[in-house]
């Protein structure tokens, strides 16, 4: 329940918010990579895999139900995703504290400027930073913003619940947001004085949405819509590179250098998520699934599909069998079974998965056993993750509505 505006008001430092800075072209941003669904030595950690599927189950289930409040109407996939959770055996009971991978860069925030991490997530719209009021948020570089001459406190509390029955919550303001030359004076982000068991001990600072506006909790513009909106960027799109090394994501277009040939798009068939159609998955010369709608998110690891998609595709595939143990929906296979030719039909493309990627790594060190990179989730929809992201260059045209993509450098 929100506070009545006189407690927040003993919270909030309104101040004056800034003059728009705004400027054209593209900028590239350094991604680094952070996964504990892994140990050093490239063995699966299964304490961190266990759960992952509620954990992506949630945060659907959050923007969904943001998605409704925003629109005044369902999203068209919720009726598939909540008619099945009572299929579903995913439980957060007892999820160990640990972070899916992600793709992490810089931001400023504030006058004077202060730098921050976050997560560059495809799958959410909003932003949020530890607040410098924030009890249990770790180390993390922490936002104060009363040190801010463009803050301006909303009178709004924020609260996302998360599956591990912990949340991150918090008061809303706005203020400028940099990256590079890039800026955007009143943006709405979120000031968590409490932070989510998952974010407490992640390497970046916090989390910031690349979605569609109509699943920001807050509600408000996510900051790449924003330059969109003010008209700063030379191009109405961001693309991504997601590799071992060298992962940048591009705003304003798409990093020439990056990719070779041209764009294949596929149309967003609903705005909120970056949801399209997969035209197929298949396993060599077998089409295991056809016509899909998917979501590509750059928050989620794997590639998600539905349950009798993954038992078919890995009926295909000799000594494989899913193993809950390691965690709900995944499947095993010898090591020695990796495919080469695991492919996804996208944007009239063929993507082949590399078995590097599609092998996510041994279940324990010296095994002949090894985790596949395609998992099942009865959601109602695919999610197309990191395995399948990191096969190309990504792009994510918002001014057309549109998904592309292009093949690696």
């Amino acid at each position: 329940m929100l506070a009545p505006i006189s407690l927040l008001a003993l919270v909030c430092v309104a101040l004056v918010s800034a003059s728009p800075i705004e400027d054209t072209g593209g900028l590239s941003i350094e991604l680094n990579k952070r996964s504990s669904l892994h140990h050093e030595d490239g063995v699966v950690n299964v304490e961190a895999l266990r759960g992952q599927l509620a954990k992506v189950q949630n945060k659907y289930a959050r923007t969904m139900k943001q998605y409704e409040a925003n629109t005044g109407k369902a999203h068209p996939l919720a009726a598939a995703f909540f008619g099945d959770l009572n299929k579903r055996a995913t439980t957060s009971d007892g999820l160990a504290n640990y972070q899916d991978s992600a793709w992490y860069g810089s931001v400023d925030v504030g006058t004077p400027l202060n730098r921050f991490t976050v997560d560059f997530d495809t799958g959410s719209s909003d932003f949020f930073l530890p607040s410098s009021d924030c009890f249990d948020c770790g180390n993390h570089n922490t936002y104060d913003p009363a040190s801010s001459d463009s803050s301006t406190c909303l009178y709004e509390y924020f609260d996302l619940q998360y599956g591990d029955n912990s949340e991150t919550s918090g008061i809303q303001y706005t203020d400028t947001v940099a990256i590079g030359s890039l800026t955007v004076s009143g943006q709405t982000l979120g000031s968590a004085t409490s932070y989510s068991t998952e974010f407490q001990d992640a390497v970046y600072d916090g989390l910031m949405g690349l979605g569609f506006p109509q699943l920001s909790s807050f509600p408000a513009d996510p900051f790449i819509f924003n330059l969109f909106f003010q008209g700063s960027l030379s191009a109405g799109s961001f693309s991504f590179k997601l590799a071992e090394s060298g992962s940048s994501l591009y705003i304003g277009g798409a990093d020439s250098s990056l990719h070779a040939g041209s764009f294949s798009y596929t149309p967003v068939t609903q705005e909120g998520y970056w949801q399209v159609t997969t035209q197929s998955l298949k396993l060599g010369s077998t089409t295991i699934a056809s016509n899909q709608v998917s979501i590509v998110d750059s928050g989620t690891t794997l590639i998600y599909v539905d349950p009798d998609t993954a038992d078919l595709f890995y009926s295909h595939i000799r000594g494989s069998t899913q193993d809950d143990s390691l965690g709900e929906g995944l499947y095993t296979l010898p090591c020695s079974s990796i495919p080469n030719n695991v492919a996804v039909d996208f944007a009239g493309k063929t993507v082949t998965i590399s078995s590097s990627v599609f092998n996510f790594g041994q279940v324990s060190q010296g095994s002949s056993t090894c985790v596949g990179g395609i998992a099942a989730g009865n959601f109602g929809f695919w999610i197309l993750g990191d395995v399948f992201m990191r096969n190309v260059y990504t792009q994510f045209d918002m001014a057309n509505g549109r998904v592309g993509i292009a093949t690696l450098a």
